[in-house]
């Protein structure tokens, strides 16, 4: 029999069943799919990314690059499989999703330490385990992890967005072009569609009227005959039209913002863009960058062809939402990701609030060597919370419960500088990194056998 017991084969799972793995544990990875669809998934592989496939910034003074840093220096595994699937993205790392997931795949397959087991548990196990199952956890282990908690398991409905193909864009009207003023550098690694102020009010008046697919509630029956049906958005991932009922102005001061995009065909800002990322290492096929969405399909092929360049674009894959679950972290779990009241047993991955992909490989790299600790009867670590790892397991573990909502990696999470004037969010972000990545030096200093 396996150490150790991982539930859930994405990012936080693989992360930590290989964290466990190098530390000498033996670990059995539970993995539903395929076998039992979650409705958002499309293929057998481990890690497969359901939203976007950008994992966000790569620089310093950014909250996502200094997260890369630290995984880096932690030696994370699901990272460093991230960067050798790369695909241009300016100063963002984004990757070719079914390359990265065959990469995750196969070096969890030949870890001596682990096995690979296609099978949905719906109990948790007695012994040493990690609950990594992420947002589409199954109905049946749903209904264990509420009972475990004592409350219901909370909701939320999350989007995706639509994928078309380069030929199919209009390169006539649609240029390339990278965001210099939020530290991409200017490669031309996004497409940009841009629009005058009429094409864009017209745009937004018909993602207001478009029509939505209808959220279906939801229940979970405990046996206390209590039925949980919460259904509310994570701000950080609203749909698109959601944005657009907001105003006619939020989608351009949101993901549509102009801001540091120059039409080579005017010379000029445009009113409004819409961004395409590369979504494959071929360069192949783009995403709509922000435009999760939850319109019908018919909708979001009427709607998305008013886009200049788009008019005959070819959707590879259409938006659309599905419920992510979460549990009550700061009821339940210690910043060092321990089951309140069971030592043996950790949360890792968007299950406990913590969002975002990075944000996700470092709860199961924490989460993977604390498990390893317990078990080889060595106390489990808690990072600094001047480290963005140690900043975002403190938040999600402390919040309070009326606002609580999926957190990323953001430097208002972390204990405020203690110099007294920073001239710039700039600099203020690399003053942030810079004590994040010292204080992790002296922590690894400080107990030589956490790597």
């Amino acid at each position: 029999m396996a150490d150790l017991i991982v539930i859930g084969g994405g990012l936080a799972g693989c992360e930590a069943a290989w964290q466990a793995a190098q530390r000498g544990v033996t670990v059995a990875l539970y993995e539903m799919r395929p076998w039992v669809p979650t409705g958002a998934h499309t293929g057998p592989f481990l890690a497969e990314l359901v939203c976007s496939n950008s994992l966000g910034s790569n620089l310093s003074d950014r909250a996502p690059g200094l997260l890369k840093k630290e995984l880096r220096r932690l030696g994370s595994v699901v990272l460093s499989c991230a960067e050798e699937t790369a695909v241009p993205a300016g100063g963002a790392l984004a990757v070719d999703r079914e390359a990265f997931a065959r990469r995750v795949t196969k070096t969890i397959e030949g870890h001596p330490n682990i096995q690979l087991i296609r099978q949905e548990l719906t109990e948790i196990p007695a012994q040493p385990a990690i609950i990594a199952s992420g947002p589409l956890t199954s109905p049946g282990l749903s209904k264990v992890i509420a009972k475990l908690t004592g409350m219901d398991a909370l909701f939320f409905y999350d989007a995706i967005a639509p994928i078309v193909t380069l030929e199919s864009i209009n390169l006539d009207i649609a240029f390339r072009a990278s965001r210099y003023e939020h530290g991409e550098l200017d490669d031309g690694d996004y497409i940009n569609c841009p629009m005058t102020r009429l094409e864009y009010e017209s745009f937004v008046h018909a993602l207001q009227s478009a029509e939505r697919i209808e959220l279906k509630g939801f229940e979970i029956d405990l046996e206390s005959g209590v039925k949980a049906g919460m259904h509310h958005f994570f701000e950080g991932c609203l749909p698109v039209e959601i944005l657009a009922r907001r105003g006619l102005d939020a989608l351009s001061f949101g993901p549509m913002r102009p801001v540091g995009i120059i039409n080579p065909g005017t010379g000029s800002r445009p009113y409004a863009i819409v961004q395409l990322r590369q979504d494959n290492l071929a360069g192949s096929l783009y995403n709509l960058v922000g435009f999760q969405t939850n319109l019908n399909f018919l909708e979001q092929k009427r709607v998305f062809h008013m886009i200049p360049g788009l008019e005959q674009a070819e959707f590879i894959r259409y938006g659309q939402m599905h419920r992510n679950t979460f549990i009550f972290s700061p009821a339940h779990l210690k910043p060092n990701l321990q089951f309140r009241g069971r030592d043996e047993l950790f949360f890792a991955g968007q299950i406990t609030g913590v969002e975002g992909y990075c944000g996700n490989i470092a709860t199961g790299l924490l989460a993977g060597w604390n498990a390893a600790r317990i078990i080889q009867n060595q106390p489990a670590l808690t990072l600094p919370q001047t480290t963005m790892i140690g900043a975002l397991c403190h938040y999600v573990t402390h919040a309070s419960a009326k606002d609580f909502q999926p957190m990323k990696a953001n430097f208002g999470i972390m204990p405020p500088l203690e110099c007294e004037k920073v001239s710039g969010k700039r600099q203020r972000g690399t003053l942030y990194a810079q004590r994040a990545l010292s204080d992790l030096e002296a922590f690894l200093g400080f107990d030589a056998g956490v790597l």
